[in-house]
């Protein structure tokens, strides 16, 4: 894959230009009849499909040859998750990250593009479009945020310093209660509903941990690549490296191995872990 960096700012044109003319015409300023639910809580609205439909038009122009795997289009055909293993290169789409939060008029959501390719996350974009906050990384080639270098910086020693996310609401009830009993050993533990700001707030400094259980493609290709890039660590529950079309479950990340080691043992013990692995079978 090549002209990565041309590319790398024709993605962010396209994305400021969704942003402008499918999202925010439409922030707090949604009608009942914008918003469905796909499923119980599960919203989607008129932006997600709009800023959907411009960025799968749009950026297979960008790279001949590519293909694209959207978050709406896949929850209507879930086979188009097959792509991810693709040899040709896969643009992964969330076209509104927080729909929760976007539908209720609320600051937490987000854009996130990734180009994958044969299942690996080469470049991710994340856009927060009210901040104009533009994230970029390249595999192998750093983040940047508004076209400053990012690196993590380190998390206190101890945790009852540390600050962190903590994404529950997908846990399974033996390991939503570990990570319960072990919140009160941190500082401040907290989540926005919105992926794409929670990388953002890792990248800034302000969280030194973040836990997830449901880690869609679109959700964390682009965020956790970041954070790698970044200098961050990211893995699975028990230690693995994430891959995002490997379909597991279960993602940590924290400022450096040591850390991501104290905020492991405190949120997920050995049982813990074991319940996570046989949920994601």
């Amino acid at each position: 894959m090549t002209g990565t960096t041309i590319l790398i700012s024709d993605v962010e044109v396209l994305l400021r230009e969704t942003a402008a003319e499918d999202i925010l015409p439409y922030y707090q300023r949604l009608s009942d009849s914008d918003i469905e639910e796909k499923t119980p809580g599960d919203l989607v609205t008129v932006a997600d499909q709009a800023a959907e439909r411009r960025l799968a038009e749009r950026l297979p122009n960008l790279l001949s040859g590519s293909i694209v795997v959207g978050e709406e289009m896949t929850h209507a055909d879930e086979s188009i998750l097959d792509r991810l293993q693709s040899d040709v290169p896969v643009w992964v789409i969330d076209p509104l990250d927080g729909t929760g939060n976007f539908a209720a008029g609320e600051r937490t959501f987000a854009i996130m593009v990734s180009l994958m390719h044969r299942g690996e996350t080469c470049v991710g974009w994340i856009y927060d479009p009210l901040d104009n906050c533009m994230a970029v990384a390249e595999q192998g080639g750093g983040c940047w945020v508004n076209g400053s270098p990012v690196k993590v910086a380190p998390a206190p020693d101890d945790p009852a310093r540390m600050q962190g996310g903590l994404a529950t609401k997908f846990l399974p009830d033996d390991l939503l209660s570990a990570v319960e009993e072990g919140r009160s050993k941190f500082s401040r533990t907290w989540t926005t509903m919105c992926a794409g700001q929670e990388y953002l707030s890792l990248l800034s400094g302000e969280k030194h941990f973040e836990l997830f259980y449901r880690t869609l493609p679109w959700d964390h290709a682009a965020g956790a690549l970041m954070y790698r890039e970044a200098g961050g660590y990211a893995c699975r529950f028990d230690g693995s490296v994430y891959h995002p079309a490997d379909g597991g479950k279960g993602l940590l990340l924290a400022t450096d191995p040591d850390t991501w080691g104290r905020v492991h043992d405190i949120l997920i013990p050995s049982v813990a872990v074991k319940v996570a692995e046989e949920a994601s079978r």
